[in-house]
């Protein structure tokens, strides 16, 4: 999460919302990234898809069924469907996402036996860093700074 946090920081500096995401696979960093999407202009340059991208073209593969997705912030739908279909069976994030909540619905499939795939959510780890980056952005976006 350290590493996240200070992906964050770097989109916070770019001008972006302030969210970093990390993908791991066997303890090692194969995918990384920040919020992109104004610099980008790409609604999609989320962190989490940025960092998955990243992961399956260094692993070759865009099945990615033996890494952990680490994020700041609760993904929203975009990036956690991203995430089911590339099937990253663990996520970990800081903060709850008040306007998407959608991991919290995520965690719960593994209540239906029909699926074939699980996803192990893991939340609140460094949340309050993670928070008051966004508090710190959201402030300075609204008084003009």
């Amino acid at each position: 999460m350290g590493l996240a946090l200070q992906l964050a920081d770097r989109a916070a500096a770019e001008g972006e919302v302030p969210v970093g995401a990390v993908v791991l696979a066997a303890g090692r960093v194969v995918g990384a990234g920040w919020n992109h999407r104004e610099r980008w202009s790409d609604p999609t340059a989320h962190a989490e898809m940025v960092a998955l991208r990243q992961a399956a073209a260094r692993l070759g593969n865009w099945r990615l069924d033996t890494c952990t997705l680490v994020v700041t912030l609760e993904p929203c739908p975009m990036c956690a469907g991203a995430a089911v279909l590339a099937r990253i069976p663990r996520v970990v994030f800081g903060c709850r996402d008040p306007k998407a909540g959608f991991m919290g619905s995520l965690a719960h499939l593994h209540d239906f036996r029909g699926l074939n795939h699980r996803i192990d959510v893991v939340e609140g780890v460094c949340a309050e860093e993670a928070s008051e980056r966004l508090r710190t952005f959201f402030k300075a976006l609204r008084s003009g700074n």
